[in-house]
């Protein structure tokens, strides 16, 4: 009897086509699943009604021989992607009731290729944070993984995308959309074991995306392997006409390129993520990848990214620049959430209504992002900050004149306890330090689980950066890192399951 939980995409279409399982049988079984581990707060809700539909849909294709390329795969929606009809927050209490009367592009996308939704998954509030524990109306997400030692705390799963990391590495999902804006797939992905992929900026639309940094914002996919991951990503690219940022560029198949092999592609090494700060964990995963992709005929040099050493600060003065004048759009007039105070004036109902409806970190991040494009003076900080994200990206393509991808870590350190940063802002800033240089420059990254921290055996990723629009050289060099990962240890199921 076929276990439907551990099937890939490629084992979940066969067994559809053969009949030996329905669409509907294995929706069933990841919403029970979904049930049964709703403890790690991986979703906001199951759409179980929207789901059953979707795959009684699914199963009539299969029966009349018209299946598409996604027929019956269940994902994960994070709760940031408008879905038509069904309650999306973005995870804040200010969108508390909000059901769009319209459908986001890419799963739009994903349900005409066949893909089934589960549910919404968990997210830190507007995508602000890197540990999905800033919600300002769902419990924290748990990390499916738990560490090898006699500590019981809870790990975070990571951010913002934590909700889709955890589901997908709990099994829950096959696939989970996410976003990111400074590292908000990688890091997670890292995180739980799991790949995440941020395509190039433009390469999938933000149309019906809740805006948090319109310049940085970019859809991605949470998956198990590298494979399914591409499978995914090709259902949810391409243009938009829509979207005034989005590329009018083919979508590859990357699914079919991934075996091609790597024998003469170029991977940077840069010497500004190489420091003495680094876990020895980190260091020594770095390089045994070095060695397995040497092994595979690929040549490693050394580069250099002199700016990148300003990209956080960077990132924080243009995020936050972007979302207070994103996030001034909620004030209780038109949906959402209205202050049920008594009020005099409308300013009041302003004043009181974003100050019930946003959390802690929403609010330091509005406040700060106002005062930096505060009174005109703008010039000192964000038209400075976007000047030196010319020279970041600028850096990256002097690079790409020797190499054809770069190889770093992922973060600089495996999953942490619930509880453990969050009273520190700066160190929770610095979760993204090795991910938001790519995210400035509008590029590929992808995280790919290569091994185990010592010790407490938490999920180490290594993090491919690729040239814009090339996604499919990060994924083959990740396809050889995972290879040899797995000959390595075999055990991708979570300690908790």
């Amino acid at each position: 009897m076929l276990d439907l939980l551990s099937l890939n995409i490629s084992g979940i279409r066969k067994a559809l086509l053969t009949k030996q399982i329905t669409a509907v049988e294995l929706t069933k079984a990841y919403l029970q699943r979904a049930e049964a581990h709703a403890h790690l707060h991986a979703f906001t809700a199951l759409t179980k009604q929207k789901a059953l539909e979707q795959a009684v849909d699914s199963d009539i294709r299969i029966q009349q021989g018209s299946p598409r390329f996604l027929e019956g795969i269940p994902i994960g929606v994070k709760d940031i992607f408008c879905t038509k009809g069904i309650l999306t927050t973005a995870g804040s209490k200010i969108l508390q009731g909000f059901k769009p009367p319209y459908e986001s592009t890419v799963t739009s996308q994903l349900f005409e290729h066949g893909a089934i939704m589960i549910g919404k998954t968990n997210m830190d509030e507007f995508a602000m944070g890197s540990s999905t524990t800033t919600s300002s109306c769902y419990p924290h997400t748990i990390n499916p993984w738990k560490r090898n030692t006699e500590k019981d705390t809870p790990l975070v799963a990571g951010g913002s995308s934590g909700g889709s990391a955890a589901a997908v590495a709990a099994r829950l999902c096959i696939g989970a959309l996410g976003t990111d804006t400074g590292g908000s797939i990688r890091q997670p992905a890292s995180f739980c074991g799991i790949v995440g992929i941020k395509p190039t900026y433009g390469r999938c639309s933000r149309w019906g995306i809740i805006a948090f940094s319109s310049s940085l914002d970019q859809a991605g996919i949470l998956a198990t392997n590298i494979e399914d991951a591409a499978l995914i990503l090709e259902g949810m690219s391409g243009y938009d006409p829509k979207d005034s940022t989005s590329a009018k560029v083919a979508v590859p198949r990357w699914s079919t390129s991934l075996d091609q092999g790597i024998k003469n592609l170029k991977v940077g090494i840069p010497k500004e993520y190489q420091s003495d700060d680094l876990p020895d964990d980190i260091t020594n995963l770095w390089r045994k990848a070095i060695e397995w992709l040497q092994s595979e005929g690929a040549e490693i040099i050394d580069i250099s990214l002199p700016y990148t050493r300003y990209a956080l600060p960077v990132y924080h003065i243009i995020a936050p620049a972007e979302a207070s004048s994103n996030l001034a759009r909620y004030d209780g007039v038109r949906y959402g959430l209205r202050t049920q105070m008594q009020v005099k004036n409308i300013d009041e109902m302003y004043e009181y209504t974003r100050a019930e409806g946003f959390g802690q970190e929403v609010k330091r991040r509005i406040i700060r992002g106002t005062y930096i494009l505060y009174g005109g003076d703008d010039d000192s900080y964000y038209v400075k900050a976007q000047k030196l994200r010319r020279l970041i990206y600028d850096d990256f393509q002097a690079a790409f004149k020797k190499v054809d991808a770069i190889l770093t870590p992922t973060v600089p350190y495996p999953a942490f306890p619930m509880g453990d940063k969050m009273d520190d802002p700066i160190a929770m800033y610095l979760n993204d330090l090795l991910t938001v240089p790519a995210s400035l420059a509008g590029l590929p990254a992808l995280s790919v689980p290569a091994g185990f921290s010592a010790g407490e055996q938490l999920p180490l990723g290594l993090q491919l950066i690729g040239q814009s629009y090339d996604e499919e050289t990060i994924l083959r060099l990740g396809k050889v890192i995972e290879g040899y990962a797995n000959v390595i240890d075999t055990t991708r199921a979570s300690n908790y399951l």
